[in-house]
C-alpha cells in the first residue's frame, strides 16, 4: 500500500501514512514472538519511512494500541496444539491470560479511530501514537528496561574493543 500511495504523495508534496502496529511492536510478550516480530517490523519500517519522507511533506504515524475489543485475542489468535510443560509459567500463562481477556479488553475501536484522526489532523503529529493505558504503561516499562540495561552495561559498552565514534 505504501508503494502505491507514495508516488502521489511525493508529487503533491504532502500526505500522511498511518501504519497500525501494537504495543507488541515496542515490547515483547511470551507466546506471541512471531506476532511481536511482525509488529517490530512495522515499527522499524515506519520510523525509517518517516525520516525519508519528512523533507517531502509526508508524515508517518505508527499506531501502537494495547488491548482493544477486536477479534485479536479470539479466534484469530489460534495457537499451536502442542503444549510444552517447560513453558507453562511463561508462554502458557500468557496464552491463557490472552484467551481470558478476549472480549473484555478496555480499548474501544471507535474511540481509537477518533484518536487516530485527531493525531493526523494535528499540526505536529506523533511518529508513535500509543492507544490505551496498557500501551502507555508497557512503553514506559520498556523504556525503564532499556535504561536499566544501558546503565548497567555502560562501562563495558564504552570499554569494548571497538573504535570510538
Amino acid at each position: 500500500m505504501i508503494q502505491e500511495v507514495l508516488p502521489f504523495m511525493r508529487k503533491q508534496r504532502e500526505g500522511h501514512i498511518v501504519n497500525i502496529s501494537s504495543i507488541g511492536g515496542l515490547r515483547s510478550f511470551p507466546a506471541v514472538g512471531f506476532y511481536n516480530a511482525t509488529k517490530y517490523a512495522v515499527d522499524g519500517l515506519s520510523e525509517a519511512l518517516a525520516k525519508e519522507t519528512a523533507p517531502l511533506g509526508i508524515r508517518v504515524t505508527v499506531v501502537a494500541p494495547s488491548g482493544f475489543r477486536t477479534n485479536w485475542a479470539g479466534r484469530s489468535a489460534n495457537d499451536s496444539k502442542i503444549k510444552i510443560d517447560d513453558y507453562a509459567t511463561t508462554a502458557g500463562k500468557n496464552r491463557e491470560d490472552i484467551r481470558a481477556y478476549s472480549g473484555n479488553q478496555p480499548g474501544d475501536p471507535v474511540r481509537a479511530a477518533a484518536a487516530i484522526i485527531k493525531a493526523v489532523e494535528y499540526p505536529n503529529p506523533p511518529l508513535r501514537l500509543l492507544l490505551g493505558a496498557a500501551a502507555l504503561k508497557g512503553a514506559r516499562l520498556k523504556l525503564e528496561e532499556l535504561k536499566k540495561d544501558f546503565d548497567e552495561w555502560e562501562a563495558i559498552t564504552l570499554s569494548a574493543d571497538f573504535p570510538a565514534e
